[in-house]
């Protein structure tokens, strides 16, 4: 089945900070509505698509809506715009990048620093500072302020472009994911599963997996998958143990990250699975960062039995990051099955 490229990049070029996913959210909800048997939201914004199964356990898969951007913070007297970050940014890829200033209406701006003709030798060898930048509109203060205010949410300016087999944009952390969570609950509508499938897609992971929490803590599921991007770090100069994952080489099964080691049980059924489906897989082993898997593990009665499909993506938390179609399509392909079959394993101790 060939991926659905439009939907992709709209999902990915569709604008959505941490605590401002509402568009995302739209997206979500006009492309399940009358897909899944219920489909609600929260109040910190989730949004919670339930496909009923015909046994008593529940199971959580979460896709973090929101993507790591910025936040105004200040405009000086000549219309330039001080920021925060809303998630984690390495300040050397943010030199002369565009942005979009969503204020009362959409405002392009560039990302602007000190000119190298007039660094000292010091301040070129220096590494960069997000304090170093501000945001140029070409606006005066008047023009800006009509628009602007304190508070309004920046993202990236990036569009979305196929190359060779892979697709490179903004945001594929963490749009990749709503992207497969939306096509694997389509793929289940006319399907019988065991146990009521909860596909939540979640606010503010780029600031601490704050909606995942509060989500696991509504549902209180028995099993939970994650579904996140992951590093592919297969470029020249790497180590090989540094690589984490490689574009090309499958779905990644997460066995850790920094805020969660994956249930040993949920990380042998993942691979059996994929196995006798015959879907391409690599082990991923994250020693930094996090994701949703850690709230669903954590955040319920007990704790659920919870593991993680990783999508390999390069260029990670920069402006632009790139993933292979057909890691894209196995990772549909492994949770879809993983769901269809989750009561098929033996799930004791040993």
């Amino acid at each position: 089945m060939a991926l659905n490229i439009e939907l992709l990049a709209e999902t990915c070029k569709t604008p959505g900070t941490s605590g401002f996913e509402q568009k995302v959210r739209e997206l979500v909800i006009r492309e399940l509505t009358g897909v899944v048997d219920e489909l609600s939201t929260d109040n910190l914004g989730n949004v919670y698509a339930l496909k009923k199964g015909q046994k008593d356990k529940k199971v959580m898969i979460g896709a973090h809506m929101d993507e790591i951007g910025f936040m105004v913070t200040h405009i000086d007297d000549k219309g330039f715009i001080r920021f925060t970050t809303l998630g984690g940014f390495d300040p050397k890829t943010l030199t002369a990048q565009r942005v979009i200033i969503h204020g009362k209406k959409d405002i392009i701006g560039v990302m602007a620093s000190k000119p190298i003709h007039v660094m000292t030798p010091d301040e070129r060898n220096k590494v960069a500072k997000l304090t170093d930048y501000f945001i140029d509109t070409g606006l005066s203060k008047e023009e800006v302020m009509a628009s602007i205010t304190i508070g309004d949410p920046i993202t990236r300016e990036r569009e979305f472009i196929e190359m060779g087999n892979c697709v490179n944009s903004k945001s594929l952390d963490n749009r990749l994911a709503v992207f497969i969570l939306i096509e694997t609950m389509k793929q289940l509508q006319h399907v019988d599963v065991p146990y009521d499938i909860y596909g939540v897609f979640t606010v503010q992971e780029e600031v601490g997996i704050r909606g995942a929490n509060v989500s696991a803590l509504k549902i209180n599921p028995d099993f939970g998958f994650g579904l996140d991007t992951t590093i592919a770090f297969d470029l020249p100069g790497a180590a090989e143990y540094e690589m984490i994952t490689k574009l090309g080489e499958g779905t990644a099964i997460k066995i850790m990250d920094a805020s969660a080691i994956c249930d040993y049980r949920m990380v042998d059924y993942m691979k059996k699975t994929a196995e006798k489906h015959a879907i391409k897989w690599q082990p991923e082993i994250l020693t930094a960062g996090g994701t949703d898997t850690a709230g669903i593990q954590r955040m319920s009665q007990g704790g659920a039995i919870a593991g993680a499909v990783s999508i390999p993506t390069r260029h990670l938390h920069q402006v632009i990051e790139m993933a292979n179609k057909d890691d894209i399509q196995g990772s549909i392909d492994l949770l879809k099955v993983c769901l269809i079959d989750l009561d098929t394993y033996d799930w004791e101790f040993k």
